[in-house]
């Protein structure tokens, strides 16, 4: 299947520049472009993208709001939030928005072209140690001891709970798997119904339930 991706950025020379890349690779194909968000919803209402390329600071409505109402079409697609190096201000909320991660507007041809692919197969873009410098600039840190109490966390069991708390400290799958001596199938198995008993939708947010949870401190 051909991924179907929507660009947006109110710079020309940035969509541009993504468009190129994109419209050379095998399995991805750009079909359509918006300089702003209000455009940016209408876009992806009338293609009905796989994935939206999402700039933050935009005249009009921003990348945070275009975000909210981009998931909330049917059917929604992902959305990559577009962000400087230093980590915008805006970024949190925009994966609270529905997100499936960030990229840095500088990131390597190979690198956007994997985001793409891994957000349309319904993974979260954003890589570990990434995850661990966004919520800790983002997320305030609980007082010191154990993890709060949380009932969000009571339908998980004893392991899951354990699987999550290594989520939220960053650590990939297989290094989940390492430290709990088990194989990358058994810890995607865990993150699967980790995600389904707390209504999750990828990995960004089991993060942002971590630390919100208390399970881990930045």
């Amino acid at each position: 299947m051909t991924i179907r991706v929507v660009l947006v950025d109110d710079q020309v020379l940035v969509r541009t520049g993504f468009r190129m890349i994109l419209d050379e690779t095998e399995g991805i194909e750009v079909v359509g472009e918006a300089g702003d968000g209000a455009a940016a919803v209408e876009v992806s209402a009338r293609t009905r993208p796989d994935v939206v390329l999402m700039d933050v600071r935009m005249p009009g409505v921003d990348g945070i709001t275009a975000t909210e109402r981009i998931r909330a079409l049917s059917p929604a697609p992902r959305v990559i939030i577009l962000t400087t190096f230093d980590l915008d201000d805006y970024l949190f909320a925009g994966l609270r928005a529905g997100a499936s991660g960030f990229l840095l507007k500088d990131t390597l041809a190979d690198d956007l072209i994997a985001a793409v692919r891994v957000v349309a197969s319904g993974e979260a873009v954003t890589a570990p140690s990434a995850t661990r410098r966004l919520i800790a600039h983002y997320v305030a840190a609980p007082a010191a001891g154990p993890a709060r109490a949380d009932h969000r966390l009571d339908p998980l069991t004893a392991r899951e709970r354990e699987v999550l708390t290594l989520i939220a400290r960053g650590l990939s799958n297989a290094e989940i798997a390492g430290s709990l001596c088990v194989s990358e199938g058994t810890v995607k198995t865990h993150i699967g119904r980790i995600l389904a008993k707390l209504g999750l939708r990828d990995r960004i947010q089991a993060v942002i339930l971590g630390y919100e949870c208390g399970l881990v401190t930045p």
